[in-house]
């Protein structure tokens, strides 16, 4: 049986729906739910003495059911069907003698000026307003006016709709414009099957007298989860906020029929700011086979730990699942802007909403697990935040690793998922002259961090990588006591000059930063400072080398390589480029000639190369061997970093055998008696991976 028009123009004709209640007998067509759903926001609006007219009433039950409920009884029902008036008031008939059903079109009503208390729209403004011609919007003007003119001074209108965009701006622009407040409900779904796949909405519209000017729009959304209404600025930000909950409800409908081939990223948003307060991941792992306990549980991420290899990535997410062995698993990234109440708050803030995540196949009333590392949240301290005008708005974090370790971090906030900079922090101890603790006093807090940084860790590989370069040097004897002159740009929180300064005692070493707010930050969070031996210049990498170049060839007779090692650890600020490390033009020809100008012929140019672009990776590897005859490379395991070894002739180059050795000697001249050294950074096992390109 065809009940569906031939085109969507005929919505708006009595013959067609003459046919279709014809075609369909009585049974009640609901269109966008049913009584029970929509109560919860009707009973806020309708109040038992108001008159009530339903425009394009249809056979459906809401107004038999608003009747017999006791929600109201003096309802006017019209529609421009003859065949299903007539249903409808034989259907009713003695039994709800206070309820008529009339023949009349919405367009052109006959009820006085200011007659109603209430107009109930279920879906009539969605059948006229199929599109954006200009005759339809002409209806849909004229359909509003008559609505305006029945009710009276603070009255509402309340239409359900599916809230395409074109409607929901069409309505909230007219009512708006006309000084009314526009509340925008999301109506609850049911458990039962939806008819709908996309969620159901009520604009409310709530009748104010037009002031003279330019009054403020009141624009409002109540989410599904939530009573309290949130005001918007706009139109569009409205219209945005229910497209959002729209394209929710269409991938939690996807997710709950098949497994998902990617990974999927939402963000849920905190009620009051608005703000991101968890961003989610849904992973599915094929190989996992399913059994009752195995179909879905969630992880949680401890605080600070998100932008680790095994959770801030794809492939280490995919090992996570897989490991977890769970055929879906949600991993659930907690934001530094809120605050939590421990594992067990999230869990019930969480359960409802993960749930519309959940597996297909997932059994009925199945306990869905939250997992985490160690059982907590983690612990994350923001010590510090604030905005430069380079590098845009940063924070400087303690945060909770592994067992008892604390770290410092810098990040920038326009890429919160990439440290810039960390440190670990040392163990607090006794001041001087404090007295212990007794055992039955009130133990220190777990989550107050140590204060003190420790300088003999580096926390990031691939500063670990840049170190061991220096085995490359053409010297015989690369040991930290013979003078070494090294150009470092690009400070960050400090911690690679700061190690090249403690552990090699004769080494000269120029630091070249653009952020001035950069130097500010890792003098007063991370432990960095200046001396005979360590100097900041705050400036342009770029004008940097150039002017040093220059000077080569202005003095007569010219002026010799300055450094035996240049190391560029320098972000790029422009997160279009396939390349955040480091910026394009660090890699340009000419640039490098002058970096080649002022490194000695026996140094070495230490590049830390994050590329995600394989065709530019590619174009800067060629660029940088037209310059350096002699090109290393060293990959860091589970990240994008490699690091480059550039040096200016092939006269330098070792077999595995030297490197070990030379990397065997100076790690033994590093680790002097009475000096902290990590156990875990082995020099020879830094250049065991390193590739001649």
């Amino acid at each position: 049986m065809d009940l569906l028009p031939r085109s969507p123009g005929e919505f708006g004709s009595a013959r067609y729906w003459d046919r279709f209640f014809r075609q369909r007998g009585q049974r009640p067509f609901e269109w966008y739910g049913a009584f029970p759903e929509l109560c919860p926001i009707l009973h806020k609006y309708v109040r038992p003495r108001d008159k009530v007219l339903v425009v394009g009433c249809g056979n459906s039950e809401l107004s038999e059911q608003m009747y017999d409920v006791g929600m109201c009884e003096d309802i006017v029902n019209i529609d421009i069907s003859d065949a299903v008036i007539r249903e409808m008031q034989e259907r009713s008939g003695s039994k709800r003698p206070k309820m008529s059903y009339l023949l009349m079109d919405v367009l052109q009503m006959d009820f006085p000026d200011a007659h109603f208390q209430v107009v109930l729209d279920k879906g009539t403004l969605d059948a006229i307003l199929t599109d954006e011609e200009e005759a339809t919007l002409t209806k849909v003007d004229k359909m509003f006016s008559e609505i305006s003119r029945v009710l009276q001074v603070g009255g509402r209108y309340l239409c359900v709709s599916l809230a395409q965009a074109h409607v929901l701006k069409k309505a909230v622009e007219y009512f708006s414009q006309e000084g009314w407040v526009v509340r925008v409900h999301q109506v609850a779904r049911s458990e039962d099957k939806q008819q709908f796949v996309l969620p159901v909405f009520v604009y409310v519209m709530t009748k104010f007298r037009k002031i003279p000017g330019s009054a403020p729009q009141i624009l409002e959304i109540c989410p599904e989860e939530q009573d309290k209404p949130m005001r918007v600025e706009s139109t569009e930000r409205l219209v945005a906020a229910v497209k959002d909950r729209q394209h929710y409800a269409l991938l939690c409908s996807q997710l709950s029929k098949t497994p998902c081939g990617e990974q999927v990223s939402l963000d849920l948003c905190d009620k009051e700011s608005g703000k991101p307060r968890y961003t989610l991941h849904v992973v599915d792992s094929p190989s996992v086979k399913p059994s009752r306990d195995n179909h879905f549980a969630i992880f949680i991420i401890p605080q600070g730990r998100e932008t680790e290899w095994l959770f801030g990535t794809e492939e280490g997410r995919r090992q996570l699942a897989a490991s977890a062995g769970f055929g879906r698993l949600v991993t659930v990234a907690l934001h530094r802007e809120q605050h939590y109440e421990g594992m067990a708050g999230i869990q019930a803030e969480l359960s409802g909403k993960v749930m519309e995540l959940a597996p297909p196949g997932l059994p009925a009333r199945q306990q869905v697990p939250f997992l985490s590392v160690g059982g907590d949240i983690g612990v994350r301290t923001v010590q510090h935040r604030d905005t430069s005008p380079l590098s845009g708005e940063y924070v400087v974090e303690d945060v909770k690793g592994d067992g008892t370790c604390y770290f410092r971090r810098l990040i920038f906030l326009r890429n919160r998922n990439v440290v810039q900079s960390e440190a670990r922090l040392l163990a607090r101890t006794s001041l001087p002259g404090q007295k212990k603790r007794r055992k039955d006093k009130k133990k220190p807090s777990p989550a107050e961090p140590p204060a003190a940084i420790d300088k003999s860790y580096l926390c990031c590989e691939h500063h670990k990588a840049m170190v061991a370069g220096l085995c490359l040097l053409g010297r015989p004897d690369p040991l930290p006591g013979t003078p070494l002159a090294v150009l470092v740009v690009g400070l960050g929180g400090g911690s690679l000059p700061l190690f090249i300064h403690d552990y090699f005692s004769q080494a000269c070493v120029a630091v070249v930063e653009i952020d001035p707010s950069m130097l500010e930050v890792a003098m007063c969070w991370f432990g960095f400072s200046q001396g005979d031996r360590m100097r900041v210049h705050i400036s342009d990498g770029l004008d940097y080398v150039a002017k040093l170049a220059s000077e080569v060839f202005v003095l007569s007779p010219p002026a010799p390589a300055q450094f035996d090692a240049i190391m560029f650890d320098v972000d790029s600020k422009d997160l279009t480029v396939g390349m955040s490390c480091p910026p394009p033009a660090f890699v340009e020809k000419p640039f490098l000639q002058k970096v080649k100008t002022i490194l000695k012929p026996e140094g070495v140019f230490v590049l830390n190369l994050v590329c995600r672009d394989a065709r530019l990776k590619e174009s800067v590897l060629a660029t940088l061997r037209e310059v350096f005859p002699l090109l290393y490379v060293r990959r860091i395991e589970g990240e994008v970093n490699e690091i480059l070894f550039c040096q200016p002739t092939r006269e330098g180059q070792r077999d595995p055998t030297e490197l070990g050795a030379r990397a065997q000697a100076l790690e033994g001249a590093l680790r002097q008696p009475g000096r902290p050294w990590d156990s875990s950074y082995v020099l020879a096992d830094m250049l065991q991976a390193i590739k001649i390109l």
